[in-house]
Parts: structure tokens; C-alpha cells; sequence
């Protein structure tokens, strides 16, 4: 099977075709972000067009290097795609990207890295407007024993619930025991406990 990517060629920026539906936007800012892109790492993604030079994908840089004055640039061409093709093409490369997640954690240990390197960030694509990550929470005072022991003599006094499962004929009954004995000031865990250990004991 041929893929568009098995074969590169460098067209005349000036002989590319903007798709004139595309619902894709890049502001000025966006675009220049792009220009630094290239300048700093090169072309580095080829654009993606149709027999006819018409822009399938690539037109923020396309856009970024008429501002840098290139004349050449290198394409990929999407041959004997229908029309539905590449007009689903034009919204699904800009879509799918956008699905992507970061990893908080990771992520901020790149850019930790990058910063100690002295790297320019501004080239990532935030410009000034850094992610900002929350400190994660000192856990080491749980491993003192002092605290230790507080937490569990806090903890003692705290009223803990367990999840029972009834059948459904049984439940309405359930809700009625429970709904009484509270209401009779009943310790309804006791109770259960009791019942539950007396049982045990008959096996």
C-alpha cells in the first residue's frame, strides 16, 4: 500500500492551493510560533496535499514560511483520495491531535530540565503562559510515629460505615430494621457484629 509519507518532494510555496474551507484558524501569534519552530528544529512535517497542489494539511506552515521568506518547502501527495476523503482529512488532522492528554508529573519534569538546560521555551508552543503544576503534598510527616499515633487515636473516634448487599426483596425490610433501631437509639454495628459473631461460632 502507498502512503503519501513514502514519498517527499519540495513544491513552490507560491503554487500551493489554500483549501477555501478550511475551518482551521491560525492567528498571527500562532503562526509566528510556528516560524520559530522551523527556524530553531527546521521542516520537520512535510505538507500534505492533493494532486492538484490543494492543501490537505499544513496550512498554518505554509503560512509560516511565506513570513520567513521560504520559497520551497516539502510536500506529500494524497493520491486518488475521493473528495470526501480529503475534505474528512482537513477536520480529522486537526481534531485527533487535540484528543492528546499531558502527563502532569512528566510534563513538568521536561520542562524542569529544559529550563536547567537555559532552552528557549518559549518555542513549545505557551509562550508566556507556562503550565503551572501544584505542589505535590509532603507525605513524609505521616512516617513520623508521633503523628503516627495521633492520627490513629483521631481516627478511633471517627464512625466508619461498611456497604452490605441485600436482594431486592429483602432491602425494603432493611431500610424498616434500620429506620427503627436508630430511631430506638440502637448501636446498629454492634448489633450486626454480634449477630454476625454468634453465627460464626455455630459453624
Amino acid at each position: 500500500m502507498d502512503w503519501p509519507a513514502d514519498k517527499i518532494e519540495r513544491r513552490k510555496v507560491d503554487d500551493l492551493i489554500p483549501y477555501a474551507r478550511n475551518a482551521r484558524t491560525h492567528s498571527d501569534e500562532q503562526v509566528a510560533q510556528l516560524a520559530a519552530s522551523i527556524k530553531e528544529w527546521g521542516w520537520t512535517t512535510p505538507v500534505l496535499i492533493d494532486e492538484d497542489g490543494e492543501i490537505i494539511a499544513g496550512h498554518g506552515r505554509v503560512m509560516a514560511a511565506r513570513k520567513l521568506g521560504i520559497e520551497e518547502v516539502p510536500t506529500m501527495t494524497a493520491t486518488g483520495w475521493t473528495k470526501a476523503q480529503k475534505q474528512a482529512y482537513v477536520l480529522a488532522d486537526n481534531q485527533i491531535p487535540l484528543n492528546a492528554k499531558w502527563d502532569d508529573n512528566m510534563l513538568a519534569l521536561e520542562l524542569n530540565d529544559l529550563e536547567e538546560m537555559n532552552f528557549d521555551l518559549s518555542l513549545l508552543g505557551w509562550g508566556e503562559n507556562l503550565p503551572e503544576f501544584a505542589e505535590m503534598p509532603d507525605y513524609s510527616v505521616l512516617e513520623d510515629e508521633e503523628m503516627s499515633d495521633q492520627l490513629d487515636e483521631m481516627a478511633s473516634g471517627v464512625k466508619k460505615a461498611i456497604q452490605i448487599e441485600f436482594e431486592s426483596e429483602h432491602y425494603e425490610d432493611a431500610q424498616e430494621l434500620v429506620k427503627f433501631w436508630r430511631s430506638q437509639g440502637a448501636y446498629i454495628g454492634m448489633m450486626l457484629v454480634e449477630k454476625l459473631r454468634s453465627e460464626k461460632e455455630k459453624i
